[in-house]
């Protein structure tokens, strides 16, 4: 009996490891564009939002400012359109971060980029 209980208490165990969702602690902002900065030495394109501080960052994001992890790629492109946009019509956004500092190691990467409206 008791070596029963075990084994479906390990299985259940493995189990609860596939299926409980990673515990990722990624940053998030809500606000208007503040700024948008893009070098010519490296390509870095990174912005900040008004408003609330980011919360929920990993503890390598130093700075409030958000980093666009691969601005060559096509997400990259896409999401400098959209803070391009967000800026230009003052619209408010909602960025959710990567949980990484790959890009530039004291900012978040972006994971999404989301147009709220005013």
């Amino acid at each position: 009996m008791k070596i029963k209980y075990m084994y479906n208490l390990k299985k259940l165990f493995l189990a609860s490891l596939i299926f409980i969702p990673s515990l990722t602690y990624s940053g998030s902002q809500t606000g208007k564009v503040g700024y948008i900065i893009v070098r010519a030495s490296d390509g870095l394109v990174y912005f900040t939002l008004s408003g609330e501080a980011p919360a929920g960052q990993p503890a390598c994001a130093k700075n409030t400012y958000w980093m666009i992890r691969d601005e060559n790629s096509n997400s990259g492109k896409q999401q400098y359109s959209m803070i391009l946009s967000a800026h230009a019509s003052g619209k408010v956004v909602n960025v959710v971060g990567m949980d990484s500092c790959i890009r530039w190691g004291d900012g978040e990467d972006v994971n999404y980029i989301q147009i709220l409206g005013n």
